[in-house]
């Protein structure tokens, strides 16, 4: 526990407070969407932003969140005005921004500064200033949900009911689309660009096995999200391991464990039943 002394573990907590808030909720617009490979596509194409801002001398976050608001919505005017199928364009998005990337980085003189960390996370490098930009982009993303819940809600599960009752699905969609993006860029210092996908994904998929409701999937899986962010601090603080990677098991390990609960639950009611009958 003298861990929690550090000013640099006080301020991780803080930041993975913050980002499960983000992740929670725009995770839960993902997951309903199916919007999981738009998603990834997002994130992979933001490294093509990291090497840009290596390369030009600017701050990596500036670029990174300019490349992925670009490329999400370039992929969402390209797939509906252009005629383009949706996944062909994720797919054309995802390997130009990893192009991008790795030729910028090449070219960059010397060795591009704690590269690591944004391939595979280290939220324990996360400052201040990171903390201060994640808390005001969640609160940002509560009030667009507070104001707009009715609006996210019939978007994300019928776009054509939606429109029928008067919703502006297509600035829905952009918003959304932004948010995502700006969500992927603040949690990259926490699991990295190569484990993202699953702390938008799994604490939703591990929730939504005990519930359907959409709030109730939102505030669980931030609980879940926060949960596991904390333990794989600890983890990472013990075995001196990048914190993205414990983070991915323990959110790994509690999908796996509800759903043996849930399947052990559903035998153990089956093996009852003839019982209640006789």
């Amino acid at each position: 526990m003298d861990i929690l002394r550090y000013t640099f573990f006080q301020n991780a907590l803080w930041g993975s407070f913050f980002i499960a808030v983000a992740c929670g909720m725009i995770g839960t617009y993902i997951v309903s969407r199916r919007l999981v490979f738009v998603s990834g596509g997002i994130t992979h194409a933001s490294f093509g932003g990291l090497g840009l801002g290596f390369y030009l001398g600017i701050h990596p976050f500036l670029s990174a969140l300019f490349f992925a608001v670009l490329s999400a919505l370039g992929v969402e005017w390209v797939s509906k005005s252009q005629h383009v199928r949706e996944d062909s364009a994720i797919a054309a998005v995802w390997s130009l921004g990893m192009a991008i990337g790795v030729v910028c980085i090449v070219q960059t003189p010397g060795y591009a500064p704690n590269l690591s960390s944004y391939l595979f996370g280290n939220i324990l490098t996360i400052s201040q200033t990171d903390i201060l930009w994640t808390a005001l982009f969640a609160l940002i993303l509560f009030a667009a949900y507070l104001f707009l819940y009715r609006e996210i809600l019939y978007s994300a599960f019928d776009r054509d009911f939606a429109r029928t009752q008067g919703v502006p699905v297509k600035f829905i969609e952009y918003l959304m689309t932004m948010f995502i993006a700006v969500t992927i860029v603040l949690s990259i210092r926490l699991v990295g660009i190569m484990l993202l996908m699953s702390l938008l994904t799994v604490p939703q998929m591990t929730i939504n096995l005990f519930t359907s409701n959409f709030k109730r999937i939102i505030f669980g899986s931030v609980l879940l999200g926060f949960f596991a962010c904390v333990a794989g601090l600890f983890l990472s603080y013990l075995f001196q391991i990048p914190s993205g990677a414990f983070i991915i098991i323990v959110l790994t390990v509690c999908f796996l464990s509800a759903k043996g609960y849930l399947s052990l639950r559903r035998k153990m009611r089956k093996a009852a039943s003839p019982v209640k009958r006789s």
